[in-house]
């Protein structure tokens, strides 16, 4: 058998970024909760800017901003999984699906928390003067 050529390799690297992509596309398409990740994201990349984070504070919101996408990402795939392999009502269906929104719900709290450290002490010195 041959063995592929770095040119077909390297177009199917490339094609698996555009499914990737395509992924997070139908998925903010499809899920409300997506694009209200996508908004939060645009304003806390606003705030970041505003206020003049440092590097640590960009890292570290950058981590809670990717941690709540992946969750949400996984959430929605395994929500359509389930819902493609079980149709009717499954109790152990339903567990997957709440444990899968379970974890975005902790990667949510996560990044609240970092937020507000972050962000807190120089919203709050705003409203303070």
């Amino acid at each position: 058998m041959a063995e592929p050529s770095q040119d077909s390799l390297l177009r199917r690297r490339v094609a698996s970024f555009g499914h990737a992509f395509r992924g997070v596309a139908s998925a903010l398409r499809s899920e409300v909760h997506m694009r209200f990740h996508a908004v939060a994201t645009v304003v806390v990349i606003g705030f970041g800017f505003y206020f003049g984070i440092s590097r640590l504070e960009w890292a570290l919101v950058a981590l809670a901003v990717g941690t709540v996408w992946t969750a949400e990402l996984l959430n929605t795939a395994i929500e359509v999984v389930v819902n493609l392999v079980s149709p009717d009502y499954h109790p152990l269906a339903g567990k997957a699906k709440d444990v899968a929104s379970g974890a975005v719900l902790m990667a949510g709290f996560a990044a609240l928390a970092v937020g507000l450290l972050v962000f807190g002490p120089r919203v709050w010195a705003l409203f303070a003067t």
